[in-house]
């Protein structure tokens, strides 16, 4: 290394004992000894990344070490791309939200087809604006710089008019913790909103019964979809569940069914997925690649086959993120959380029967 070697030294050595020091063209590797090293390596981590340096720390044959590399020069933002992503999944959402409304509104009127394209768009909007806002508080409490959400467009009418938004991190992930955290805040954010959404969705949403009903899906004019548990009591609330009631879905209603879809895919223990950053968090890179596997064998015995094969092509491609510190263990009371995670993914899996008679 050039001339940050003598930062890195100097930064390192404020903060650990060094037992020894390896220079190589590129690397300069520490060794240290130290029972607290895992809140310290965040500090001395952040302070490098700040002087473009990268430190990853490893345990070879009992020992620790701390290994520094200049990072490589940021690439050029095209800053623009999100936003016009978001302006087109807006109009697609818009569009989506007026013909769903004109579709149920040939069997019951169920308002003015643009007011309800623009509550559909500000409930979906929000679901998945929301989720990403979660990632992106997080990573700012952990100091670490993300692009801002980048909102996938989708098929309107003929399919969902959105398959989601993601954020890319601009900065290291120091340790499990921080992977688990950032994760952890976009599902739980976003599910909150979806739930409101559910409830007022599903207060607003008509019914029909007996051989009404029957004729519909009889003759194809309306298509059943799976229900999630949170959904049908949410319908409970109001009355709208029982043998031979069936509920019209509004776009509101379809908005908050795409939110618990949304969340349950991502809690999945799969490739780069929230849940999959969780997953490897807990678990580590062995136990993770074999969650991603069994996850892709449950979307494909859910019927989600599509999505199934682009987990697998790009869990193939880019399996997983490893943190800088891979050694320390995610703390206990993330451990326990995790359980909450998987009785949130259930609570809003689409299951192929139903919850309540």
């Amino acid at each position: 290394m050039s001339e940050p070697s003598q930062e890195a030294v100097s930064i390192i050595s404020s903060v650990f004992e060094i037992k020894s020091q390896i220079r190589t063209i590129d690397t300069i590797q520490f060794q240290i000894d130290d029972e607290q090293f895992k809140s310290k390596f965040v500090k001395v981590a952040q302070k490098l990344e700040a002087r473009s340096m990268i430190a990853r720390l490893e345990r070879v044959d009992g020992k620790m070490f701390i290994l520094v590399n200049n990072l490589p020069p940021p690439k050029h933002r095209r800053v623009w791309i999100p936003k016009v992503l978001f302006v087109v999944v807006i109009i697609f959402t818009m569009i989506d939200g007026y013909f769903r409304t004109e579709s149920t509104n040939s069997f019951i009127n169920i308002g003015d087809p643009f007011e309800m394209a623009v509550l559909y768009t500000l409930s979906l909007i929000g679901i998945l604006g929301v989720h990403e806002s979660g990632h992106l508080i997080a990573a700012k409490i952990h100091k670490i710089k993300t692009t801002w959400p980048y909102f996938i467009p989708g098929i309107p009418v003929f399919g969902i008019p959105t398959f989601g938004a993601l954020i890319m991190s601009r900065g290291l992930t120091v340790n499990r913790d921080l992977l688990f955290d950032i994760a952890i805040a976009g599902p739980i954010a976003g599910l909150v909103v979806a739930i409101a959404v559910s409830i007022f969705g599903a207060y607003i949403s008509p019914t029909i019964t007996g051989v009404e009903a029957q004729e519909l899906f009889g003759s194809s004019q309306l298509l059943k979809i799976n229900e999630n548990i949170i959904m049908t009591a949410t319908l409970a609330m109001f009355g709208k569940t029982g043998e031979g009631v069936q509920v019209l879905m509004t776009p509101i209603l379809f908005a908050a069914w795409l939110g618990f879809l949304i969340t349950f895919l991502n809690l999945l223990p799969a490739w780069q997925l929230d849940g999959g950053h969780m997953a490897r968090a807990i678990l580590g890179r062995k136990w993770h690649r074999i969650a991603t596997y069994a996850s892709i064998g449950l979307l494909a015995l859910l019927g989600y086959t599509i999505m199934a094969v682009f987990i697998l092509m790009f869990s193939i491609r880019s399996p997983d993120v490893k943190p800088l510190d891979d050694i320390s263990p995610l703390s206990e009371n993330r451990k326990k959380l995790f359980l909450v995670v998987i009785l949130l993914a259930i609570l809003c899996a689409p299951l192929p029967f139903s919850i309540l008679p």
